[in-house]
This record gives C-alpha cells, structure tokens and sequence, in this order.
C-alpha cells in the first residue's frame, strides 16, 4: 500500500495510525517494534495494549512507509487506519513504544469498539449528518482542543481528559437527549480513535442510533474543500506542529512554554519574552499542563 509522498517544501511525512485488533502477546511485540522505528530513525510515540495500537510516527516518505508495512503485518492490521500529513522540520523529540493497558484509555470496562463501534460517516457525507436538527453533535475531544476549533453548534463536554467522558455523557444524558424522541447522535475527533471507543461505550449505554466521522477531523481537513466545509479554526494535534487547518496546512497556534496550551504565536512571544505579559490562557502564573500523553486521536 503507498501512501502519499511529502511535497519538497515539507520533507517529513507524518503518519497518524490506530488500530484496534486482539493482540495476544502485545508485550514481546514491543521491542521488535521500536526497533524497527529506530532503525529507520523514526520519531513518535507508539502505544501498543492487548486492544490494539495506536500513535504518530515522522521521518521521511520512505522510513515511515517501511515501518507502516511492518505495523500492517501485525495480527488484524492489514487495514491499519492511517491519516498521513506533512511537517517541514521533525515534530518528535524521540521515539518511544509503550505498553498500556488501553490504546486511548477511557477507564470502563467492556467497551468493545471491534464488538460494537457506532456507523462511520465519510468525510463527504458529514455535512449532511451534522446539519439535520434531530442529530446532536459531540466533540468527544478535551477542553483545550475545541478551544481552537471545532464544528458548527456541537456539543462540548469541557473535559480535562477522555477518561472524563463517561461521566460527562451519564451526568448530561437526560437533558442531552431529551428531545420526545431517539435522536441520533454524531460524534467526532481528531484522527477517529476516541470515537472507536466513545460510540462503543454510548451503545453499551443504550444509546443506538450512534455514528461517527470516519478518519475524524484530519480526514475530513484533507477531502472536504474549504468552501463547503463546516469546521471552524483549527485542528489542534498532539506534536510540535501544534494544530493545522484546512488540506492539513500548518496552522497558526504554537504551545505556550507555561500551560502547554494552543495559544496564537503573538501570545506565545509575548508570554516568553516581555516583561509583565502573560499567556491569555493560563496566567502569570503558568497554570497545569494540558496536553495527556497517548491521547492523540
């Protein structure tokens, strides 16, 4: 499987992947697997759990698709999801593959998104789902991610961490879903991993008409044309890049050294490097970093 080259003005090709699948024995898969990453002198964060495996790796076209046909060998891999984008410098410091018990770690047992995942959506058909007033839309993303863009008149559960959403959705629930009818309920993130999970847990719930947007909002960034689109801001991603817009072109935010949130780069400079100025989210003070590891997707 090929997948798309990086132009010259943005050598590194970045891929984004997840797959969930039942690994065996996920433990003595690792170091054969970070091997392979260093040999090609990849960098990212790979986690690998008995559900599957998940994570974003950076090099060069050639690199990243030798490791990707390896990860695609794996058991139940061979349609491993990948959404590919380009940086012009390395958004990775290094290269680590860790153990976890989950891929993107929600924290209730027996969500089976193999088992019982929402309907995917294609990026194409979104528009439409979004837009009918019987659909309520979710950003299952956490709070300083939808600060920086999301889609028109969804829903925002204020999270500081996916593995707050259960509670969120079971507090929100009734008035959530009170509307004399089974709605449907669209929901959405980054790359598609979180909602695998999300709409698995919303069905064990009770709820059934569940979808969710397939590839998540880079897919939708990358084949939805600006002028038809619906998403407002940007995308913000888990790496130096910090968020990018529509086509998956760099965006305007860089991390502010305090908080770790996505701030505009005027504020950033400001918050560094002037005395009595201050990052607008977080403060003098340089409040909690936000940004949860192994959580991209």
């Amino acid at each position: 499987m090929h997948d798309p080259a990086p132009s010259a003005a943005a050598p590194i090709s970045v891929a984004a992947l997840y797959r969930f699948t039942r690994f065996d024995d996920y433990v003595h898969m690792r170091e054969p697997l970070e091997q392979i990453c260093r040999n090609e002198n990849l960098r990212g964060t790979l986690l690998l759990a008995a559900e599957g495996i998940n994570g974003t790796i950076a090099g060069s076209q050639e690199q990243v698709a030798r490791v990707l046909d390896y990860i695609r060998a794996l058991p139940g891999c061979a349609d491993l999801d990948v959404k590919m984008s380009r940086a012009s410098a390395m958004p990775f410091q290094r290269m680590k593959v860790r153990l976890k018990s989950e891929i993107v770690t929600m924290g209730v047992t027996g969500v089976d998104p193999l088992a019982s995942a929402g309907t995917y959506v294609e990026p194409r058909d979104w528009n439409a789902l979004i837009s009918d007033p019987d659909t309520i839309v979710i950003d299952t993303r956490n709070e300083y991610e939808v600060a920086i863009g999301s889609f028109d008149n969804a829903v925002d559960p204020k999270t500081r961490s996916f593995r707050d959403f259960p509670a969120w959705f079971r507090n929100a629930r009734e008035s959530l879903l009170a509307k004399g009818k089974t709605p449907k309920v669209a929901m959405y993130c980054t790359g598609g991993i979180r909602c695998e999970k999300s709409t698995a847990f919303l069905k064990q719930e009770g709820v059934e008409d569940v979808y969710h947007l397939k590839g998540g909002i880079l897919a939708y960034l990358e084949k939805v044309p600006e002028e038809l689109s619906l998403w407002r801001g940007e995308c913000y991603v888990f790496d130096q890049r910090v968020a990018i817009g529509h086509g998956l072109a760099p965006g305007t935010h860089a991390m502010c050294p305090d908080c770790g949130r996505a701030v505009s780069r005027d504020d950033v400079v400001a918050a560094s490097g002037n005395i009595g100025m201050a990052c607008p989210v977080c403060g003098p003070e340089g409040a909690d970093k936000q940004a949860d590891e192994g959580e991209a997707g």
